[in-house]
Formats: structure tokens, C-alpha cells, sequence
């Protein structure tokens, strides 16, 4: 549930088009409903502004289809992360109308309008095509969060011309997520060309030396561009939930 359902069932309350034995049906499963597997959590849109996100790595398909049924079943908009092709296709033959994006291990099912925050855009810019599958994984996030969204691919700093011939995007965005492997120099350069909020995601791409992105990690922790904020290693969720929160606070 979000505020602008909880405020019509209070008005429907309120003016008798409900009564209260009604509305308390619809409340008894705030703030969690549980599912003897999970406890799905209703009450975090209501909370956080944004509702939760199944993440699919190590559940069972059984798992995951008990719990995007219960989901469904309150006619919730549905955000499953970080499947493989065999999980992706289940849920797609469960849910014909859902969509499978196999580059960012995504599913989404949407049962209800999606929010329109009338925030952004967000620029998604990535250093190389071996970063798209976390870069594709925050834009998914962040438009089923309401987010406008734009994208920039293959602008690394090998060729930094490439960045510095796009000043159009990065002129206009109101927060930048840049996701980068190998060395991790992108969000440094970009974090000193723009005045707005730059979430850096280093990737686990790289030679040996990089350590499966810690390499990048350090590089971006150490950003000589003040202000770069740093989520974890290969989090494009985790990037686009922190651009969400920014651009919420942020003026229509």
C-alpha cells in the first residue's frame, strides 16, 4: 500500500462509501503478510516510498512463485532481480503478460500504474558494453520506481571523448548513476564535470588485478571528485533505490 491508496481508504472511510469492518479487512495484512516462507512487506511503500523488491538469486522456483503469488494477488506491481534464463522463463510462463529482460536479470509485472514522480532524468552512463547488465539493472529499477530515465553506454575513459562530446545529457540529468569495472575512473571524471548527485557502481569486470571489481570499489571510494557516492560491487538496484530517494527529496 502507498499514501495515495491509504488516503482514499481513509476518505472512503470517512465519507461511508466503506464501512469499517471493510476497511479493516483491507488493513489487517500492515505492515507484513506472512507466507509461512517469507514475510512480503506491504508497509514499505507506505514507509520508504518505494515497494519491495524480490531478489531472485538462491530462491527456489518454488520460492519464487509462492511469493510473486502472493503479491499478485493484492494487485501489486512486481520487481524480481537477479534471475537466471530457467527462473526468468518460469515466471514468464506463470505470468505471460510480465516481461523477462535476460541482459539485466530482471522480471517485471505490472498490475497497477506505475508512479510518476515527475523526477529526472536520471542518467545511466556505462563505461563499456561488458558494464550493461548492471547498468540495465538500475534502469529497470528505476523505471519501475516512476523514474525517468536516460542512457549513455560505452562512454569509459579509453576514449574519453566519447563522454565529453555527450555535455547535452549530462547537462540536463538530475543525478547520474556511472557504472564502471577494469580501474573505475568514469564516476571521478564525470563527478567533476556536473553540480548533481553521482552514485558510482563499480562492476566485477576486469583482468585479474581488478579482483572481481574490488579494484574498482577502491578506486571510486577514492574519487579525487568530491561527493561521489559508491554502492556495492555489480548494484545497479541498490544505485537506482539511492537515486530514487535523491529525486524524491528534489522539486517536480
Amino acid at each position: 500500500m502507498n499514501q495515495r491508496e491509504l488516503k482514499n481508504l481513509l476518505a472512503e472511510i470517512r465519507d461511508g462509501r466503506m464501512d469499517l469492518d471493510e476497511g479493516l479487512a483491507r488493513l489487517r495484512h500492515l505492515p507484513f503478510e506472512d507466507i509461512g516462507i517469507a514475510r512480503i512487506d506491504h508497509h514499505r511503500e507506505l514507509r520508504q516510498g518505494s515497494p519491495e523488491v524480490i531478489f531472485g538469486e538462491n530462491k527456489t522456483p518454488e520460492q519464487l512463485l509462492t511469493i510473486v503469488s502472493a503479491m499478485t494477488g493484492r494487485q501489486r506491481n512486481i520487481l524480481v532481480t537477479r534471475l537466471d534464463e530457467e527462473k526468468g522463463g518460469l515466471l514468464v510462463s506463470r505470468w505471460p503478460e510480465g516481461d523477462y529482460d535476460p541482459l539485466a536479470r530482471t522480471f517485471c509485472l505490472q498490475l497497477s500504474p506505475l508512479p510518476d514522480l515527475h523526477r529526472g532524468p536520471l542518467l545511466i552512463a556505462c563505461a563499456g558494453t561488458s558494464d550493461l547488465p548492471v547498468a540495465r539493472e538500475a534502469m529497470v529499477t528505476a523505471r519501475m520506481f516512476g523514474i525517468e530515465v536516460e542512457e549513455l553506454t560505452d562512454v569509459g575513459v579509453a576514449g574519453i571523448h566519447r563522454l565529453l562530446a555527450e555535455t547535452d545529457p549530462l547537462s540536463r540529468a538530475a543525478a547520474i548513476i556511472v557504472v564502471a569495472g577494469m580501474e573505475g575512473a568514469l564516476p571521478s571524471v564525470v563527478g567533476g564535470l556536473v553540480a548533481v548527485p553521482v552514485i558510482a557502481v563499480p562492476t566485477s569486470v576486469g583482468y585479474g588485478a581488478a579482483f572481481g571489481g574490488v579494484a574498482a570499489l577502491l578506486g571510486m571510494l577514492n574519487s579525487c571528485a568530491g561527493g561521489v557516492t559508491v554502492v556495492n560491487i555489480d548494484n545497479g538496484f541498490g544505485a537506482a533505490f539511492a537515486a530514487a530517494r535523491i529525486l524524491r527529496r528534489q522539486p517536480a
